[in-house]
């Protein structure tokens, strides 16, 4: 291991069970900072009304550590707006939000429009297809950020149960993380291989970083995020913290590749001296007694920086700089 990377994860890795919730709250007065958190989702019925309802009874009640609570729905078919907002959530349809930018589908777009609809100083991130989700998620990504100045941006990690023919077993959920994203990491970015889930859905951040780099569509989100606010900030200003377990459903494995394309299109997109010829990738099934070529677009769009937006300057520009 890189000594750098040894140091920064002796100095940058912290535990949830760490931070308590009275010197949280503490701390978020004495700062005089507000938080907003944010659940993007497409179809996730089954387990948003349950997130919703462990943040605000946890963190929106006796322990006012959060001042809003968001959802932003990407066009579900389902009832995840609604059982979402019986639970308390504000929901937001992403098509509602600076319409004349159009419409990009995908998680990254949900996520960078949470930033003009949303006010808080502190920005946390969440799945919404978490499974028995834990509401000492939002506790653990906030500790680095309430606690310490020089943190601008805080990754969760965690253990991955993986569903097999056997059962589940302890970890083994993040394949696309460990035949991918570590890979890229290492050989590209290697200052940034000590992250445990470089690709986690859990993660908060300071608003007046987060406005100043661009948001990767789909799943090449978490990526661009990491790379691009370790170049603006620094690796100093980034941490993560052990939230212990994490379970959500898992997808096929040609899902898993495509979702591999978009990640390394937005790892090759932050290397402009390599010339990528195309962004598709092509995937075989068997049809009968005969396989099936199927070509898939895996190319991202990149949102600009949110402090680039008039709109967003427009409704915020008070606010930018703010801890």
């Amino acid at each position: 291991m890189r000594e750098e990377v040894s140091w920064w994860l002796g100095r940058r890795t912290y535990r949830a069970s760490a931070y308590s919730s009275y010197r949280l709250l503490q701390a978020k007065r004495e700062r005089g900072c507000t938080v907003s958190v944010v659940l993007p989702a497409l179809d996730e019925e089954a387990t948003v009304g349950a997130i919703v309802t462990a943040v605000r009874r946890a963190w929106m009640g006796r322990v006012p550590l959060v001042d809003e609570l968001v959802v932003m729905d990407s066009g579900s078919t389902d009832r995840t707006a609604s059982l979402a907002a019986a639970a308390g959530a504000r929901v937001v349809h992403v098509d509602d939000v600076l319409t004349s930018y159009g419409h990009i589908p995908g998680k990254g777009e949900a996520l960078w429009k949470s930033l003009h609809v949303t006010s808080g100083d502190l920005v946390v991130f969440l799945d919404s297809d978490v499974q028995e989700f834990d509401p000492h998620f939002v506790a653990g990504l906030l500790g680095p950020l309430l606690t310490d100045p020089d943190v601008g941006y805080v990754k969760g990690l965690y253990d991955r149960p993986l569903a097999t023919s056997e059962g589940l077993v302890p970890t083994g959920g993040g394949r696309v993380t460990e035949l991918t994203a570590r890979p890229l990491l290492g050989a590209l970015w290697p200052h940034l291989s000590g992250f445990v889930q470089p690709l986690g859905g859990e993660y908060a951040g300071r608003r007046r970083l987060l406005e100043q780099v661009p948001f990767v569509s789909h799943y090449g989100v978490e990526l661009g995020l990491l790379i691009d606010l370790a170049e603006l900030a620094g690796i100093d200003a980034l941490a993560q913290v052990d939230l212990g377990t994490r379970v959500h459903r898992h997808q096929t494995d040609a899902a898993l590749g495509r979702m591999a394309g978009q990640i390394l299109q937005t790892a090759l997109a932050r290397c402009p001296s390599l010339r990528v010829p195309d962004d598709r990738l092509v995937q075989f099934v068997r049809s009968g007694t005969d396989v099936e070529a199927v070509t898939w677009d895996v190319g991202v769009v990149e949102r600009p920086p949110m402090c680039m937006v008039p709109e967003y300057r427009e409704r915020h520009g008070a606010r930018t700089g703010r801890r």
